[in-house]
């Protein structure tokens, strides 16, 4: 059973040198080989130029092809597993056309899984603990109110004036600028236009306290789902975003104003001009260390008192040996990996695993991976 790694992004070598560390039969594609060579050539010569007709031409079935490209690769991908009967495994949220192939996986037993890096990913494992030690607490009553917040943020570990600094090209990072979100807020749907027009403030319940800015993204909505809350809970709050430095929307205030005057062609555009501009002034500099947090806070109220109340609480920074978010985003998709090939994940397409004994070897693992973990009982 041998692992087709495509792809050796910034995000994506931990994992990867661990599987072949590890023994794994691997073979590395890549658009360059000399960049997959620069960071695995000297643990293995198995590398190869990305090209999908080789590709298709050496995976076989019960194989496993691991997307590390840009998302638009990743139905391909998928496509080409259904092909020739091999599993999928990628750690970007599922697309349309992912979830589209779900019954032609089922129908083969495969395995296609999705949202197993950082975010998405380790926030999933640690909002199942999380509902799970709910369930099995004396607190637990269907009758609660309940809060769920998740946030996620990655940002230079000493900071800088402009609150940030990038791994790789900014277009994302102002393309995200552009987009709605959709939350619970006071039992009611919460839409906004954009990041800034909903920022609050959020204290880290580790030592210290620091505070950083916090704003929904994306569609928080469907996880509610997703993260096995029963259709007749409470639910008062529900809100999956992003974090950022204390500073950050004062740093980026003309940037919002920009931004938000930006559309059509000539928007777009002028969007490539500042990620060009942001990438020459902002970019990470070689070897310095990155920071990434992440808190999920689950929270149940009887009567207007806190009856359970607990946060997963995670702060990590990177080192001469990896960047934070290089370890926690390959690292999970690796144990996502050996789960496959171990039988331990149901077929079709699926997101990060909800099994109990998985959810806890994986955060297992990933203790390992940030200098501070844990789990804060806020009534304690």
């Amino acid at each position: 059973m041998t692992i087709h790694w495509c792809g050796t992004g910034l995000s994506a070598i931990p994992g990867l040198r661990r599987l072949i560390t590890n023994g794994h039969d691997v073979v590395v594609w890549n658009r360059t080989p000399a960049k997959a060579e620069a960071e695995v050539g000297d643990l293995t010569d198995q590398i190869r130029a990305f090209d999908m007709a080789a590709l298709g031409a050496a995976v076989q079935r019960g194989d496993v092809v691991v997307s590390m490209l840009p998302g638009d690769w990743h139905p391909k991908l998928a496509q080409l597993c259904l092909e020739h009967d091999a599993n999928f495994v990628t750690s970007s949220y599922i697309s349309p056309e992912l979830r589209a192939l779900d019954s032609a996986a089922q129908e083969k037993g495969l395995s296609f899984v999705n949202e197993v890096g950082l975010d998405p990913g380790i926030d999933h494992l640690m909002a199942h603990h999380l509902v799970a030690a709910y369930r099995a607490s004396d607190a637990y009553d269907p009758a609660n109110e309940l809060t769920f917040t998740s946030y996620c943020g990655g940002f230079p570990k000493v900071a800088n004036d402009f609150r940030y600094k990038f791994s790789w090209s900014p277009l994302g990072v102002l393309k995200a600028l552009r987009s709605p979100s959709r939350s619970l807020k006071d039992f009611e749907e919460l839409n906004v236009d954009r990041p800034w027009n909903a920022i609050t403030r959020f204290a880290s319940p580790l030592p210290g306290a620091e505070e950083f800015e916090a704003y929904p993204n994306r569609d928080s909505l469907p996880f509610i789902a997703d993260y096995r809350f029963d259709p007749d809970w409470k639910v008062k709050t529900f809100v999956r975003g992003t974090l950022r430095l204390d500073g950050w929307s004062t740093a980026w205030a003309d940037i919002f104003r920009e931004v938000e005057t930006l559309k059509g062609p000539e928007g777009d555009a002028r969007l490539e001009e500042m990620s060009d501009q942001f990438w020459a002034d902002h970019a990470y500099d070689e070897g310095e260390p990155d920071r990434v947090v992440l808190f999920v806070t689950l929270g149940a109220e009887r009567d207007g008192s806190t009856v359970w109340h607990q946060t997963y609480a995670m702060d990590a920074w990177g080192t001469d040996e990896a960047s934070a978010m290089g370890r926690l985003v390959s690292v999970p998709v690796s144990l996502a990996i050996e789960a496959v090939q171990a039988h331990r994940l149901p077929a079709g397409v699926t997101p990060a695993p909800h099994d109990p004994a998985v959810v806890g070897d994986w955060l297992a693992e990933v203790a390992k991976l940030a200098q501070k973990i844990e789990v804060v009982d806020h009534l304690a």
